[in-house]
C-alpha cells in the first residue's frame, strides 16, 4: 500500500519532481524504478537555520500499486428555486459560501448585496485611488466577495476547531483556484485570480435557484414578538423571510447602528488598531532567508512576529509579500490602509499590518455611545488621518526609525500606495498610549530580525479594520442571536471569523443550524 513519508530537502529539490524521486528513493533505500508515483500533501518552508530547507509531506505509490490523481468535484447540487427562502445579507465569503451550502441542503437562498458585482466594482477601486472618490456601497470592503476578493485572497487560517477547513479549500479548487491551495501551509488565491472564482461561484447559485441582488442595501429589520419577518431595502422594497443570516463584514457600521436603533442587543468588543509598515521585498529577503539573494527556487519571504509591549499584544497582520498598499475607506472623511498581493507576489514591496490589542477601557471617552464605543473609537482615528493627509486619500507616512525618534520625516519616496502620501509625525494620529508602544514595540521588532528597523520602511496609517469593534452575540447551541430568533449573525461583521476561510466555514454552518431549525 502507498506509504506516507516526511521529508526535508533543499528548495532546488522541492520544485523537480525527478530530484524529489531520487531522495525518496535514498531514504528509504529503494531504486527509482520502484517508485510510480510520489503525491505531495503538504509543503511548507524552514528558514530557521541558514541553509533553508522545504518540509514535504508525500504519500508513495510504488510499482504494481494504482495510482488515482484526486478528483475535486462540487458537491450534486439540485434546483431550489421553488424552495423555502432564506435571506443572506451580505456576498462576502461567509454569505456566498452559506449560500451553496443551503443549496446543497434544499434551501433557496437570497443573497442581498449593498455593493457591485465582482466586475463592476473595479471602477469603484480605480475612483477612490486615482481621484480620491469613496463610493460607500462599492469600494475594497464591500461589494460581491466582500474584503478579500480584492485585498488578497490570502486562505490561512489557525481556526482549524470551528470547522472542515479542508472542505472550504476544495470548494475553491473546484470553482477553479490552483490545487496548490490544498498542499501549501499558507494557500493564497491572489488578488488577480479570485475575482473570476467568485464570479463563477455566483453562477451556480443563480444556475441552481439561488437569487442574487446587487446594489440593495438592507435598511431595516422587520420583526415581530422578537422573531423576524424580513427586511427592507433602501428602495423601499420589503422581502420576508423567517431565517435571516446577517453576513455583512466588518465594516457595515450602518448594520450596527440599525441594530441598536432596534433596540437589539449587540456588545464592543476588542479589536487591533495601528499601522501598515512598507520595506522593499529584497530587504525582507535578505533577513528571512539569511541571504543576499533569494534565488529562483524559494518565494517572497513573509513574516510573522509577535511582541508583548507594556502589557500590550503587538503583532504583524495580513503580511504581504510581494504586495501593496490599498485605500479601504467606506466613507468619505476617513483614511484606512489595508495590504494585498497577486498570485505571484511579485512585486518590489512587502507589507504588514502592524497592530495593538485594544482593551475595552480604551474606549472610555467613547462610553457614552454604548456598545458602539469601539466603533466611534474607530472612526475617530479614521477620521484624524483623513484631515492629517490634507482631508484626502493622501495617507499619513512616516519613515519607521524617524517615527521612534519623535522626528518628522524630511521626504516619503514614493511607496506602493497609489493615492499618495503626507509626510506626518505619527503620534499625531494616535492616541498617546498607542504611539507609545508602537515607538516601543518598533524597536524590539528590530532587536527580533536584525535589519527590521529601518528609515527604508515606510509606515502608513491606520491599519483599523483588523476586525469587528462589535460583536452580535448569539446562542452557541443555535447560532441564533440571543434575543431574536431566525437571526443568525454570521462571519467576521458579526465577531465569529478572522478571515476568508473562517468566515466560510461559519457561513456553512449557520445555514445547518436554519436546515436543522426548519426540519423540527
Amino acid at each position: 500500500m502507498p506509504k506516507e513519508l516526511l521529508l526535508q530537502v533543499a528548495p532546488e529539490v522541492a520544485l523537480n519532481e525527478m530530484l524529489v524521486k531520487e531522495h525518496v528513493g535514498k531514504l528509504i533505500h529503494t531504486s527509482t524504478a520502484e517508485i510510480k508515483q510520489i503525491s505531495i500533501l503538504k509543503r511548507s518552508i524552514d528558514a530557521r537555520q541558514k541553509s533553508i530547507k522545504i518540509n514535504l509531506k508525500v504519500l508513495i505509490y510504488f510499482a504494481g500499486e494504482e495510482y488515482i490523481a484526486p478528483k475535486i468535484q462540487l458537491p450534486d447540487y439540485k434546483n431550489v428555486a421553488t424552495a423555502q427562502e432564506v435571506i443572506i445579507v451580505g456576498a462576502g465569503p461567509a454569505g456566498l459560501f452559506a449560500a451553496l451550502q443551503l443549496i446543497e441542503l434544499g434551501l433557496k437562498p437570497i443573497i442581498i448585496e449593498r455593493g457591485k458585482d465582482v466586475r463592476g466594482r473595479r471602477r469603484d477601486l480605480k475612483a477612490i485611488n486615482l481621484e480620491h472618490i469613496v463610493n460607500e456601497d462599492s469600494n475594497y470592503c464591500f461589494g460581491e466577495g466582500g474584503a478579500g476578493t480584492y485585498s488578497d485572497g490570502k486562505l490561512y487560517t489557525r481556526s482549524k476547531k470551528r470547522g472542515d477547513v479542508t472542505r472550504i479549500l476544495e470548494l475553491f479548487v473546484a470553482f477553479g483556484a490552483s490545487p496548490d491551495i490544498l498542499v501549501e501551509a499558507h494557500p493564497h488565491i491572489g488578488t488577480n485570480k479570485l475575482p473570476q472564482i467568485i464570479q463563477d461561484i455566483r453562477e451556480k447559485i443563480i444556475e441552481f435557484g439561488g437569487q442574487v441582488m446587487f446594489e440593495t442595501r438592507v435598511t431595516d429589520i422587520l420583526i415581530k414578538n422578537n422573531e423576524v419577518q424580513g427586511i427592507v431595502t433602501h428602495k423601499g422594497d420589503t422581502i420576508s423571510a423567517s431565517n435571516i443570516i446577517l453576513a455583512t463584514g466588518h465594516s457595515a457600521r450602518d448594520i450596527y447602528e440599525l441594530l441598536d436603533r432596534k433596540n437589539i442587543f449587540i456588545e464592543a468588543k476588542p479589536f487591533a488598531i495601528g499601522v501598515r509598515a512598507e520595506h522593499p521585498q529584497t530587504l525582507i529577503d535578505s533577513i528571512q532567508y539569511s541571504c543576499d539573494y533569494r534565488g529562483d527556487f524559494l518565494p517572497p519571504a513573509p513574516y510573522s512576529i509577535v511582541k508583548q509591549v507594556n502589557g500590550r499584544g503587538m503583532y504583524s497582520f495580513c503580511m504581504c509579500p510581494g504586495g501593496v498598499i490599498a485605500p479601504c475607506a467606506t466613507s468619505p472623511g476617513e483614511v484606512v490602509t489595508n495590504g494585498w498581493s497577486p498570485s505571484k507576489r511579485d512585486q518590489a514591496t512587502a507589507n504588514s499590518g502592524i497592530v495593538i490589542e485594544l482593551k475595552l477601557e480604551d474606549y472610555k471617552p467613547y462610553e457614552k455611545f454604548g456598545a458602539l464605543a469601539g466603533l466611534e473609537f474607530q472612526k475617530s482615528i479614521e477620521r484624524k488621518a483623513w484631515h492629517l493627509a490634507g482631508e484626502t486619500q493622501k495617507v499619513p507616512a512616516q519613515r519607521m526609525v524617524d517615527f521612534t525618534q519623535n522626528k518628522v520625516s524630511s521626504e516619503i519616496p514614493k511607496t506602493s500606495y497609489v493615492p499618495g502620501t503626507t509626510s506626518v509625525e505619527m503620534g499625531q494620529v494616535f492616541p498617546g498610549f498607542l504611539s507609545q508602544i508602537l515607538r516601543e514595540g518598533f524597536t524590539q521588532f528590530g532587536k527580533l530580525m536584525k535589519g527590521y528597523l529601518t528609515n527604508d520602511a515606510i509606515l502608513h496609517a491606520p491599519e483599523s479594520r483588523t476586525s469587528s469593534p462589535v460583536r452580535i452575540p448569539r446562542n452557541p447551541d443555535t447560532l441564533e442571536h440571543v434575543q431574536i430568533k431566525g437571526l443568525y449573525p454570521c462571519g467576521e461583521g458579526a465577531g465569529y471569523a478572522g478571515g476568508i476561510i473562517s468566515a466560510a466555514i461559519d457561513g456553512e454552518k449557520c445555514a445547518l443550524m436554519i436546515a436543522e431549525r426548519l426540519r423540527k
